[in-house]
């Protein structure tokens, strides 16, 4: 029989495409219906390793990709949200969450796909309502899935004619070795494990491949799913590398192991086929999530030892800020008001210290363009967020309770401290992102412009790091410090908004660069208010603006 080529490709990158298609609106339209909390879910439920599986299953299942939650935990570990060990047990969660697909495959509805995407694009164009538009989005990408395979399996079906088909699958039965790098290249090339899965239940449910030659490329996509998580980490921090690592030891070596015992596990998937009744498309979800399972399973209790092994591996003093309070013991909230604010002003206190860590590494872009000092302020900044919420959370809690008249008015001070704290947090993020901008779209500041920034930030440095100092120590010196280099800080910005003005007009330098150059003006002096908002709480006065 003579085989189209061109409709074989056609069908099948087709279908692949719809496929893929399906699994990414399926998986947004069940993140959307679930709130679109995945972070919240990874960084409230992570408590433990365990807790920490969990959580990795539950977000896969919601993203429909173990490769995204992997990236989603590396990021949430490069910003400091997660330590190593929490993000082990996420890992080795998404694992098992990406059997899902595979099981959902195995249903084998592919002559009701076109009927459940008219069902889903009626609901998306009809309704107007936005959760009945994300179930809709879900049912569309649910149908899109089985189309898809549907037209790769007609895609396929030519190959059974093919007798180089017929070589290479015989070759991967012999040689499980091949069918483990054609599973791994295709997975990363592909960019979805769910996808080499689909691809692999259709062949075996058309009888183009046995299931000796299926099981290695099984095991190989799972080694080809690392790859995308080992190219989120690369430049992030140590920590993030060293999560990325542990994916790729964990498949890697769950692989290995599997594919000694390879004709053992074969014979049982088969047995338990067999016994059950299954489907091709079955067989295969029964494979990926049996090992899966057990991979977790054997790998649970070293969870400690893989943190270790990662950690001797990417040696290395990690920058990861931590996140979590350390003072806010909800115990003195009812016992002792009093004590539960001395601890309040002691968080608030080091979340001044990292606003003012976080403006040096502000500084230290701005001269060097290291993206490393840029990631550590967005780090900082997101602890900063983090941080804000916690104390504002225990400060509302504690103002249920009976505070003296003096307390009540520390209390209220508090509370404006980590407002203005969190703002300085926005605005060294918001000049960070104005130096990207400047760098990406290769603008040139002048050198004039350049060391008049330098002594816009060192001087505004010194007023956050002078009101962080005065709110610690409640000291008025250093306070009416803050007041004076505050005013300094506006005669600086009008003043440099001027000499710009000159040097735009003597064709010195661009308007884009004018832009980047007055906006980062503007977020230094607001962060400058902020430290002037610090030191009236700490003087106890509002100060004029005639005097400052």
């Amino acid at each position: 029989m003579e085989i189209d080529v061109q409709s074989l490709l056609f069908e099948f990158f087709g279908g692949l495409g719809i496929f893929l298609l399906g699994i990414k609106y399926m998986g947004e339209g069940l993140q959307k219906t679930a709130g679109d909390r995945l972070k919240d879910i990874l960084d409230k439920f992570t408590s433990n390793p365990f807790m920490g599986v969990l959580a990795g299953i539950v977000v896969t299942v919601l993203l429909q990709t173990s490769t995204g939650t992997t990236v989603l935990a590396v990021g949430l570990v490069n910003a400091g949200f997660m330590t190593l060990r929490q993000s082990i047990g996420v890992i080795m969660g998404a694992n098992v969450g990406t059997t899902v697909t595979a099981f959902i495959i195995g249903i084998k509805i592919e002559e009701y796909a076109l009927p459940i995407v008219a069902v889903g694009a009626l609901m998306l164009f009809f309704f107007k309502n936005q959760k009945l538009q994300n179930y809709g989005q879900t049912i569309f990408g649910f149908g899109a899935l089985f189309f898809g395979l549907n037209l790769m399996g007609s895609g396929l079906y030519p190959l059974r004619y093919l007798e180089a088909f017929h070589e290479l699958t015989i070759e991967m039965s012999g040689n499980p070795f091949l069918g483990v790098v054609i599973g791994t290249v295709f997975t990363f090339v592909v960019q979805s494990s769910s996808g080499t899965i689909g691809i692999l239940q259709n062949l075996l449910g058309q009888g183009l491949m046995d299931l000796d030659a299926a099981m290695p490329v099984l095991f190989g996509n799972n080694i080809g799913t690392t790859i995308t998580a080992v190219i989120a980490s690369i430049g992030a921090s140590i920590a993030a590398r060293r999560a990325a690592l542990t994916h790729v030891i964990f498949n890697l070596i769950g692989a290995t192991v599997i594919l000694l015992l390879i004709h053992p596990y074969t014979v049982l998937i088969a047995s338990i086929r067999d016994g059950l009744g299954l489907n091709a498309e079955m067989t295969i979800a029964f494979a990926h999530g049996i090992f899966n399972v057990a991979n977790l399973i054997i790998f649970f209790p070293f969870i400690g030892l893989l943190a270790y092994l990662v950690t001797k591996l990417i040696p290395g003093e990690d920058s990861v800020i931590d996140f979590k309070p350390t003072h806010l013991d909800p115990i003195f909230i009812q016992q002792s008001p009093a004590v539960a604010l001395d601890q309040a002003r002691e968080e608030i206190i080091r979340m001044g210290e990292y606003a003012y860590k976080g403006l040096e590494e502000t500084a230290l872009f701005l001269n060097n363009h290291q993206t490393k000092h840029a990631d550590n302020a967005f780090q900082i900044e997101n602890a900063l967020n983090k941080l804000d919420r916690e104390i504002t959370d225990y400060l509302v809690q504690l103002s249920v309770a009976q505070l003296s008249d003096s307390d009540s008015e520390r209390h209220s001070a508090l509370i404006d401290s980590v407002r203005d704290i969190e703002r300085i947090g926005d605005h060294f993020e918001n000049v960070v992102e104005l130096i990207q901008f400047k760098i990406s779209n290769k603008i040139i500041i002048t050198e004039d412009a350049k060391e008049d920034l330098n002594k816009m930030i060192d001087l505004t440095n010194l007023t956050v790091k002078e009101a962080i100092e005065s709110l610690s120590e409640m000291d008025r010196v250093k306070a009416l410090e803050v007041v004076k280099h505050e005013t300094q800080i506006d005669r600086m910005e009008k003043s440099f908004r001027k000499k710009h003005i000159i040097r735009l007009n003597e064709g010195k330098c661009s308007g884009s660069s004018g832009i980047v150059f007055v906006d980062i003006l503007s977020n230094l002096e607001r962060i400058g208010d902020h430290a002037l908002n610090i030191a009236e709480e700490v003087l106890g006065e509002k100060i004029p603006e005639t005097v400052h």
